[in-house]
């Protein structure tokens, strides 16, 4: 992969934050790999999912306890990648590498290529965080959703305020039909270059075609079930496990204090990396446990950016160092501190948009 942007090489803010990281995990005597408190939430995740699979499958229920079961199966999909394949994925789950393949695994059962998002989230975003045209994450709906300037201006925007949490519910879907389909056959991703090796079309065709007999064919085939009820139930499942993995990531990215910088003329941009990822990401509910338990660890973006080999379950202890490491170096530490007041954050941003494109009377981008 050629990557054309560059950023500053040196940085103190971050040398500094990670001796102290670094002498943290030296102090206590403790790894940076998943705790037995870790490995309990892998099970009880793990438990989750294959359970409401189980109890869907089976078809023991009433029809209207078989949505509200292929909901939660859903909302179990999305804890799963959140708090296991995140992890392993990112090789922060265990040292042992052939434990975070076979974890890394487990998200082609949710319909998703661990080999694509390696490169596209791993790579591209980790790297080129929040810079448009490249971080191919921002690219939710595109045409549909403006969330940054340098995106086209059209009329639908106006109402895009309304209409984007119901498209984050799609995100699913696309991720199963679609998004890892068409970048496998991009050149690029982003403005970064990939050339896959051959293998890698035979597992992505493979494990979509494991997932769709599982999900798909195997459900109409044993279950006792019209096929419009089975649409319901497989859009259900979906619209739950999109909107889960869509907010989060909105709200970790596309807030109102986070930035969009772009690089300059020569290509380079204008603060060193880990300065960049303190103005692009932010953090919600910190202190909530809750969140931190459902959402691997997401709640706290600026902590796993800039420690992506550090496993989740370790966020709370490192924050604290690099909220003062920040403070110390007049760098921004970017917080909500609920849930709500994220997602009114996020609200905000998509009407501000909406009204750029409200009063925008002319010039429209051709849909």
């Amino acid at each position: 992969m050629t990557k054309r942007l560059k950023f500053p090489p040196k940085s103190a803010f971050f040398t500094a934050v990670r001796q102290r990281v670094d002498a943290h995990f030296a102090e206590t005597g403790k790894h940076k790999h998943a705790n037995i408190a870790m490995w309990v939430k892998t099970l009880i995740f793990l438990g989750g999912f294959f359970g409401c699979y189980a109890v869907v499958i089976s078809g023991v229920l009433p029809s209207l306890a078989m949505l509200g079961c292929a909901v939660l199966l859903g909302m179990f999909s999305a804890f799963v990648g959140f708090n296991i394949c995140h992890d392993a994925i990112h090789g922060s789950f265990s040292a042992n590498k052939h434990v975070n393949k076979a974890l890394g695994m487990v998200f082609n059962l949710l319909g998703a290529s661990p080999y694509i998002w390696n490169i596209s989230h791993n790579g591209v975003h980790h790297t080129f965080t929040n810079i448009p045209g490249h971080d191919e994450d921002l690219v939710i709906a595109p045409g549909l959703i403006r969330i940054e300037e340098d995106d086209p201006k059209r009329k639908i925007q106006r109402f895009q305020h309304w209409y984007a949490f119901p498209l984050y519910g799609l995100a699913s879907l696309s991720w199963v039909f679609r998004k890892d389909f068409m970048k496998i056959f991009q050149k690029k991703i982003g403005q970064v270059t990939v050339k896959h090796p051959a293998k890698e079309y035979f597992n992505l065709f493979a494990s979509k075609g494991l997932y769709y007999f599982l999900f798909i064919v195997l459900p109409l085939l044993v279950l006792n079930i019209t096929w419009w009820q089975f649409i319901i139930g497989f859009v259900a499942l979906h619209l739950a496990q999109g909107l889960t993995m869509g907010l989060v990531f909105q709200l970790a990215h596309v807030v109102e204090e986070t930035d969009f910088p772009d690089a300059n003329t020569s290509g380079t941009m204008e603060e060193a990396w880990a300065e960049h990822q303190m103005r692009t990401t932010a953090n919600f509910s910190s202190d909530c446990r809750m969140a931190a338990f459902f959402l691997g660890g997401l709640n706290r973006q600026i902590e796993h950016h800039l420690f992506p080999k550090v496993c989740h379950i370790h966020y709370a202890e490192i924050g604290k160092i690099v909220k003062q490491t920040a403070q110390e170096y007049g760098l921004p530490y970017i917080e909500s501190p609920t849930f709500f007041s994220a997602m009114r954050s996020h609200y905000r941003v998509l009407k501000k948009f909406a009204r750029e494109a409200n009063a925008s009377k002319v010039n429209y981008k051709a849909a």
